[in-house]
């Protein structure tokens, strides 16, 4: 691990050449095939994961005792059906938080209820997915997620150091 300041504002540490990604996932076999299926993937990927909501709040509220800077994920996979603290509950205090906010939140659940669905985007998902039932599906849709969100989108490399102002319309 590396330190990689780009400027005075830049407070994140990360992996120099690869990306990381914060799994909130309490399926093991889940767990296991999503981690498999990131590292078939290009690019050198690093997964987190937390097996409950509490634990991924704990994770992302962590701080340095050292004073050093702290790597937050690029990416967040949650998942909504979790003991105790649900995919909802950490969705919310994730948005809520102004140095989480930014993170992009892909809800990876096996729930097809629309109110699941609406609920999610209403706290802040970037995305909701629904987990295939075939392996092939499964390891395809999550080789999708790292390629779209880690490869295709472009995503902020440092934490937001102030609040956006009021933008300004033609």
């Amino acid at each position: 691990m590396t330190n990689t300041p780009r400027g005075p504002s830049d407070h994140v540490q990360r992996f120099e050449g690869s990306r990381l990604i914060l799994l909130v996932e309490d399926n093991p076999a889940d767990a296991d095939l999503i981690q498999e299926s990131l590292a078939e993937c290009r690019g050198r990927v690093k997964v987190d994961l937390a097996v409950h909501g509490e634990a991924a709040i704990d994770y992302l509220s962590r701080k340095s005792a050292a004073g050093d800077a702290i790597l937050f994920p690029q990416l967040i996979l949650l998942d909504l059906n979790l003991p105790g603290l649900n995919g909802r509950e950490v969705l919310s205090e994730i948005k809520a938080t102004d140095h989480l906010r930014h993170i992009p939140v892909v809800v990876f659940s096996s729930s097809t209820a629309e109110r699941d669905v609406m609920q999610s985007y209403m706290l802040g998902a970037s995305c909701y997915l629904v987990k295939p039932y075939d392996l092939y599906s499964f390891r395809r849709m999550v080789q999708a997620i790292e390629n779209f969100w880690l490869t295709v989108a472009e995503l902020p490399l440092r934490l937001p150091t102030e609040k956006p102002g009021p933008r300004m319309l033609p």
